[in-house]
């Protein structure tokens, strides 16, 4: 067509088919392996996971795959290889002809070496030995689970319209591997045995990833415990009078802001925590288990021991939430009591402020009437020194003359004295 794709088409549509099953013919084995860096894993230096990966596949001479990806599936000779990249873990794969004489073998390890194994750039994280075997009836099968793992949390089901039987206790064994077991019928093709195994791996990895949460969520349960206790004690002393509120909302906005770290802090392990759990939930799902001789499925199993945990993470997730919240409705309820408080006693100063302006009007008209009669009496001196030379010729004594002068000169220094105070309040 004449017609220009987007740049991304071609890598879009790939990235569907990037990741596709396994064929497995049984019998055979699979050997897994889940490495995660300690901290900060999502923002690990993934270089270091694809050195890693080369220098498995240059011991046995093979090609490397292209420098940007993220999965690679390869003929080892003995073995096939497949290795993945996730956003906080590296997977390896191995896949084994045959299943040897030896049920979980450990020297089907052999195909990692140790030195390679020592240079992980990371730390294990899961690791399971997984047999598949043509299923040889269900007591032969029952009989050899009772060999293999532990009864007491062995998990068996018919899965795919009971083309086979998967089984696991999902307890670490001597060797330090988790157990899991295949058994197919004669004609079940090895893409679906490739795409169970794949999910049986999937469910162990994302199960043991979302489980990091559950440390986290019980330390930072106690860490609350002890801030709860502290807000409600705040909160009560709100309810009665506060000798120092400044004191006391500064104590709320530093639970608060506790509390707040908190959250940022476990908000990316809980958020992980809750999509690992939903892809558990969903590889067993598409499985469409069916109970195997009265024992319990993957699914029961996960309901009795897994979702609790689930559970308490979720609720610690909420429980952090909630209290985040009250911390700062109490703040918020605090600084409006501490401002109503404020607003009062600023009412009080302006009335306090007023009494004392009257106080000053009352003085200063007071002070006005002083100033009138001290001026008065020193002009009158001036007026009367003035008109002292005219006392004689008037005939008229110089005290008359005086008292004559008074009463015009005081209202001339009143009114001069009144325009003056009228002109400056304007």
């Amino acid at each position: 067509m004449p017609l220009e794709d987007h740049p991304l088409r071609y890598r879009l549509a790939n990235e569907l088919h990037a990741r596709p099953f396994p064929n497995i013919a049984a019998p055979a084995q699979a050997i897994y392996l889940a490495i995660k860096q300690p901290k900060d894993a999502a923002k690990r230096d993934r270089g270091l996971d694809r050195a890693h990966l080369l220098a498995l596949l240059d011991r046995f001479g093979v090609d490397h795959p292209a420098p940007d990806a993220t999965h690679y599936f390869g003929d080892l000779g003995k073995f096939s290889l497949k290795w993945e990249q996730h956003t906080e873990f590296v997977t390896y794969t191995a896949f084994l002809p045959s299943n040897g004489e030896r049920p979980f073998d450990p020297a089907a390890w052999e195909v990692f070496p140790e030195d390679w194994l020592a240079r992980a750039p990371g730390v294990r994280i899961t690791s399971a030995h997984l047999r598949v075997e043509i299923a040889p009836g269900d007591e032969a099968i029952a009989d050899k689970l009772q060999d293999w793992m532990v009864p007491e949390s062995l998990a068996v089901s018919h899965v795919l319209d009971q083309t086979a039987v998967i089984a696991g206790d999902f307890r670490i064994d001597s060797q330090g591997h988790m157990r899991f077991a295949v058994f197919c019928k004669s004609d079940t093709g090895s893409r679906r045995i490739g795409r169970i195994v794949q999910r049986i791996f999937e469910i162990e990895t994302y199960k043991a990833m979302s489980m990091l949460g559950l440390p986290m969520s019980r330390e930072i349960s106690a860490r609350m415990g002890e801030m709860d206790e502290g807000l409600v004690r705040l909160v009560d002393d709100m309810t009665g009078d506060l000798a120092r509120p400044d004191e006391t909302l500064s104590q709320l906005l530093s639970i608060a802001a506790e509390l707040e770290k908190l959250q940022t802090e476990s908000a990316f392990r809980f958020g992980a925590t809750g999509a690992y759990e939903a892809l558990v939930n969903q590889r067993i799902e598409v499985l469409r288990e069916e109970r195997f001789l009265g024992r319990q499925t993957f699914g029961e199993f996960m309901m009795r021991r897994y979702d609790p945990a689930m559970r308490t993470i979720k609720a610690t997730e909420r429980r952090l939430l909630s209290m985040t919240e009250r911390a700062i409705r109490a703040g918020d309820l605090l600084r409006t009591r501490v401002d109503v408080d404020r607003s009062a006693q600023n009412q009080a100063l302006l009335e306090s402020m007023d009494r004392r302006a009257d106080l000053q009007l009352r003085l200063q008209k007071t002070v006005e009437g002083l100033s009138v009669v001290a001026i008065s009496y020193y002009a009158i001196n001036l007026v009367v020194y003035l008109i002292a030379p005219l006392a004689e010729p008037m005939g008229m004594s110089k005290t008359l003359l005086t008292a004559l002068a008074v009463v015009p000169v005081v209202v001339a220094v009143w009114l001069t004295v009144h325009s003056i105070r009228r002109s400056m309040e304007k």
